[in-house]
C-alpha cells in the first residue's frame, strides 16, 4: 500500500488508546509502519522490482528493525531530555512499550502490503515465494477517508472510540473487498471452462481504484492470458479470448540472460507476457504484466530491448 495509508493506519492505531501506553507512542507507530519501505534506498544502487517488498517486509528485518526503532525512540528522548528540549507535556517513555508499539507498527506494513495484487515476498529470506492478497488497490480513498476521519475526530474529541470505530470499519472493509476478489475468481474460472478456454492455472481480480464492487480480471490458461471485468453488485461478468503470452519465444530467454533489468523484471512478474519482432538478424523484446496493462507497450512496469536473434 501507498505510505500515507500506512502512516494513517499507525495514527489510528495510536489514538485508539495505544499513544497512552508509552511516550512517543504516535511517533513511533507511524514511522514503525512505514519502516520496511526503507528498501527504496535500493532505487539509488538501479534496484527496483527484483528488491523492494523482499528482506525488509520479512522475518529477519523485523529483528532488527523493531527492537533498533524501539532504542532509537528511547535515545532520542534522553538526547531532547539533555538538551532540555523534552517538551514538558510528553509522558514517561517505557522501553518495553516502545518494543511493542515497534512491533505492532512493523507487522502492520507486510499485513497491508499483502492484500494487492503487486504482492510481497513475506517469508524473505527463507523463501522468495510472493504471496498476493487480490483484495485492495494500492491506493485505497475509502482506507483513507475513514482511517482520516477516525483520526481527526479521536483528536478533536479527546476520545479513543472514533479511531477504533475506524479501524474496525477498516477491518471489516478489508472484509467483504476480499470476500468479492475470491467470488469474482471462482466465476471466472468457471465462466472461462464454459467458454471452451481451457482450465485456468490462475485467475487474479485486480480491485480498481475507487468502485469497490467492480474487478479487473485477468486469467491464465497456460501460455495464454484473457481479460475480462466483474461487476459484483449484482453480479455480472465479461471476459475476453486469450491471447498468447509469447513468453516461450527464445529471444525472452535470451533476454534474461543478457539483461539483469529483464531478468528482475521476470523474477517480480506474476503474469508476464512479450511482444517480439524481429529484423536484421536482431529481436526487439517488450516484456509486460498482464496485472497491470494488456499490452506491454502501454505502462511504465515494462521492459524494452534488442537482442541478437541468434536463438534457432
Amino acid at each position: 500500500m501507498d505510505n500515507l495509508t500506512h502512516s494513517l493506519a499507525g495514527w489510528a492505531l495510536g489514538e485508539a488508546g495505544l499513544k497512552r501506553k508509552t511516550g512517543l507512542g504516535v511517533a513511533t507507530l507511524i514511522i514503525a509502519a512505514n519502516l520496511p519501505d526503507i528498501d527504496a534506498i535500493g532505487l539509488l544502487f538501479g534496484e527496483n522490482l527484483a528488491f523492494r517488498r523482499g528482506i525488509t517486509h520479512g522475518p529477519l528485518a523485523w529483528l532488527i528493525l523493531i527492537p533498533g526503532l524501539a532504542l532509537a525512540m528511547q535515545a532520542f528522548d534522553r538526547w531532547q531530555t539533555r538538551r532540555g528540549t523534552r517538551p514538558a507535556g510528553r509522558p514517561p517513555v517505557h522501553l518495553g512499550w516502545l518494543f511493542a508499539l515497534s512491533a505492532i507498527g512493523v507487522l502492520s506494513h507486510p499485513a497491508l502490503d499483502f492484500l494487492n495484487v503487486y504482492g510481497i515476498r513475506l517469508l524473505m529470506p527463507i523463501t522468495e515465494r510472493w504471496f498476493y492478497g487480490d483484495t485492495l488497490f494500492i491506493i485505497d480513498l475509502w482506507v483513507w477517508l475513514a482511517l482520516g476521519f477516525g483520526v481527526f475526530v479521536s483528536r478533536r474529541r479527546k476520545r479513543e472510540g472514533p479511531a477504533r470505530a475506524a479501524l474496525i470499519a477498516v477491518a471489516a472493509y478489508i472484509g467483504l473487498m476480499g470476500y468479492g476478489s475470491h467470488v469474482a475468481e471462482r466465476r471466472t474460472a468457471v465462466a472461462v471452462a464454459e467458454a471452451g478456454y481451457g482450465t485456468t492455472r490462475q485467475v487474479v481480480a485486480s480491485p480498481p481504484p475507487i468502485n469497490p464492487f467492480r474487478r479487473e480480471m485477468i486469467y491464465d490458461v497456460g501460455g495464454r492470458y484473457g481479460h475480462g471485468e466483474a461487476n459484483l453488485l449484482p453480479f455480472r461478468l465479461s471476459i475476453g479470448a486469450p491471447i498468447e503470452t509469447n513468453m516461450d519465444d527464445p529471444a525472452v530467454a535470451e533476454a534474461a540472460r543478457t539483461s539483469k533489468q529483464a531478468a528482475d523484471f521476470l523474477y517480480w512478474s506474476r503474469m508476464p507476457f512479450a511482444e517480439v519482432t524481429r529484423e536484421a538478424g536482431r529481436a526487439h523484446v517488450v516484456l509486460g504484466d498482464a496485472r497491470f496493462t494488456d499490452r506491454p507497450g502501454t505502462n511504465m512496469f515494462r521492459i524494452e530491448l534488442t537482442v541478437p536473434d541468434d536463438a534457432q
